[in-house]
């Protein structure tokens, strides 16, 4: 490990202008390539202290041995240098987007005498116009073979076609005519030439022209009484407008767009990018990419556009490109982007109307893709294998840590604390394991505390599990099971569930503290056999109780990866749990207090009176007039409502008469009023 001070650059040395820098290793491999405004001021966030740096920056310049720059003019000519660097040196520490798939294309081979239509996959040819990409291969076999009837282009390969020729006798397309068979001399090379640039016209959304006149050949020919060859051109219009309806009208203005969206979380980050041409969406591809680096949405996009347009000139750069952030600086990016295009190319976030409906679905298709990834990366028994023993080499354990449960506290301020027990086996979510908690041993804020109290409850229970013949059955309300509220008693099988399994290594979601504060709660009850680790969120370190320096995994480290998705998921346990309470808390009435008045009796009091101060104000008898309200009910509604409401008048229980009038409580707009504190409301509806 190099340590940044034993390369940095003398002060002075960097020129404060544009340019672009490599990073090299010992080695002289280049393992990092940036672009700065001013080198100077880029540089010098390098060199700081490395405490002060992102783990992943961090990484970066300590596994570098040398640092060099190359000056250029303009932010734009940096951005092309920066492009061609990446591509040439492949840097490890730079971000690197990979094809999902290998895409395939609809390529019209006009560098060719005889232009040939066929798919296409790799890197791009210079003289060969590409349409797509398409989601299959059959898909475009599917749109040619409807276009050959009207545009009898070349298909076959070299070998075909000179066989062809040698022999004076056509293919099968040729017999059907699905080629206009320029290899026997049907037509020239000349007129062949004109049939692929029609067909390349077509394709690239100049459909008009084409279907007008066909349609008018079809009427002359109707007129002169020609009847089988109107009836053949019938069918060449009916198979191009075949052709379209496979690529709905997504923008009615017949736009030329291209629109890039971006789903991301700590460590990875998909992009899906829908080509729109003509109106209708005529490709589509995605990539996913490790974030080695700390890097944000826009700097994402930027990178995006350049894998996307590195080697496109022309029209293969649309007029305008839709995106869901902006690269800072965006000038040079959208003059770099003018230049490939030859012409002004608008790059901008959409706001209103149809483009923004239809950048909505781009990003739930990279959400989507982003989950089938993870969804992917972690069935894979080998890799959940490798990630298992990646954590237990790097906490120092005997074995691989087969169950792994971890807890995150959530609240709103201090208010409706609540925790989430998650359990993962042998890499995999156990859901029907999951906990949750609420925090009964005091108020406020404190994650320490509320970690403590937490562990705590969950190791006693184990402990008294073990100590238990029978079956353990669960108090209260607390600690149901994820998505069915009131039905934490039972598994799946029907059982009720238990705290018996221990699990080899307890994660929680936080750093130094929340770490001691388990390891304390451990220690007091005497368990010693269990691993306790915390994920910081922020610069993703593991934590262990006595240490003072986190343990920091690689960056493309599966077990790193596995950690990370145990500590969302417990996060994304307790906040929808948080939520619910605070939700129901905001939805609290009087009425819930009352045992055994079920949520149709409370809406038919609430409709038969109007509203909560009429149904105060009524007497017993009147109460009793609602249909399924007894007089025993009647009168424990009436005490609940007077409890509830200090300032109101007492109630004569033997006569449900109000002793007084009840004050107005409704503030000088009509919206009802809470009397009371804050924390007295609070009270009240909990």
């Amino acid at each position: 490990m190099a340590d940044p001070s034993s390369y940095r650059p003398r002060p002075g040395q960097i020129p404060d202008s544009p340019g672009v820098y490599r990073f090299r290793d010992e080695h002289r491999r280049v393992i990092y390539v940036g672009k700065a405004k001013s080198l100077r001021q880029r540089l010098a966030n390098y060199f700081q202290d490395l405490a002060s740096l992102h783990p992943r920056t961090r990484t970066m310049v300590t596994t570098a041995a040398s640092v060099e720059w190359t000056v250029v003019s303009t932010e734009v000519e940096a951005l092309q240098l920066e492009y061609s660097w990446i591509k040439e040196y492949d840097p490890r520490f730079n971000v690197k987007y990979r094809d999902d798939k290998s895409y395939p294309y609809l390529a019209v081979t006009m560098n060719e005498e005889f232009p040939r239509v066929q798919v296409m996959r790799g890197h791009k040819k210079k003289g060969v116009r590409y349409f797509g990409p398409y989601g299959h291969a059959w898909a475009i076999r599917d749109t040619v073979d409807l276009l050959l009837r009207v545009f009898p282009v070349r298909t076959c390969s070299a070998g075909v076609f000179k066989n062809a020729a040698r022999t004076g006798r056509p293919c099968l397309l040729g017999y059907i005519g699905k080629c206009s068979a320029p290899c026997v001399g049907r037509v020239s090379a000349d007129e062949h030439r004109e049939l692929a640039e029609d067909f390349g016209d077509f394709m690239a959304g100049r459909t008009g022209t084409y279907l007008r006149r066909l349609e008018k050949q079809m009427a002359e020919a109707a007129e002169e009484m020609e009847y089988e060859r109107a009836a053949r051109l019938r069918d060449d219009i009916e198979a191009l407008k075949k052709a379209m309806e496979k690529s709905a009208v997504v923008l009615a203005d017949a736009t030329d767009a291209d629109l890039i969206a971006v789903a991301e979380d700590e460590l990875e980050a998909a992009v899906q990018i829908f080509h729109v041409r003509g109106g209708r969406v005529r490709g589509q591809r995605g990539w996913v990419t490790d974030k080695v680096e700390e890097i944000t949405t826009g700097a994402l996009v930027e990178h995006a556009l350049q894998q996307l347009y590195g080697e496109e000139t022309g029209d293969s750069v649309p007029k305008e490109v839709l995106v869901p952030a902006l690269p800072d600086p965006v000038e040079p990016v959208q003059e770099w982007l003018t230049g490939r295009r030859g012409s002004n190319v608008s790059l901008r976030i959409p706001q209103r109307g149809d483009k923004k409906a239809l950048m909505e679905t781009v990003q739930r298709n990279a959400l989507q893709t982003l989950a089938l990834h993870k969804t992917k990366r972690a069935s894979d028994l080998t890799t959940r294998s490798r990630a298992l023993e990646e954590i237990a080499g790097a906490l120092d354990l005997d074995s691989a840590p087969l169950r792994i449960e971890c807890f995150d506290i959530s609240h709103l301020q201090g208010d409706d604390v609540v925790a989430s027990m998650v359990v993962f086996e042998d890499g995999l979510q156990r859901k029907s394991e999951y906990r949750r908690f609420q925090i009964r041993g005091f108020e406020g804020q404190d994650d320490v505390r509320s970690m403590h109290e937490v562990i705590s409850r969950r190791f006693r229970r184990y402990l008294a599990e073990k100590e238990k013949t029978g079956e353990w059955v669960e108090d209260g309300h607390e600690d149901g099971l994820a998505g069915e509220p009131g039905n934490g008693l039972k598994d799946d099988d029907g059982r009720p569930k238990k705290f018996a399994y221990p699990p080899q290594l307890l994660v929680v979601d936080g750093g130094q503290p929340q770490v001691a504060a388990a390891k304390k709660a451990l220690d007091e009850l005497g368990i010693d056999d269990i691993a306790v680790c915390g994920l910081a969120k922020r610069l993703e370190e593991v934590w262990l109780p006595d240490e003072d320096d986190p343990v920091v995994l690689p960056r493309t480290s599966e077990g790193l990866y596995l950690l990370q998705r145990v500590r969302d998921e417990a996060h994304r346990f307790a906040i929808t749990y948080q939520r619910a309470k605070r939700a129901k808390r905001f939805r609290a009435s009087p009425l819930d207090d009352v045992p055994g008045l079920g949520e149709t009796r409370k809406q038919a009091l609430l409709k038969h009176f109007g509203s909560l101060k009429k149904l105060r104000s009524a007497t017993i008898d009147q109460i009793c007039e609602v249909p399924g309200i007894g007089r025993k009910t009647a009168e424990t509604i009436a005490v609940a409502l007077a409890q509830a409401a200090p300032a109101a008048p007492a109630v004569n229980t033997a006569t449900g008469e109000i002793m007084e009038e009840e004050p107005d409580t409704t503030g000088s707009g009509g919206e009802p009023v809470t009397a009371g504190t804050p924390d007295e409301r609070r009270g009240q509806e909990t």
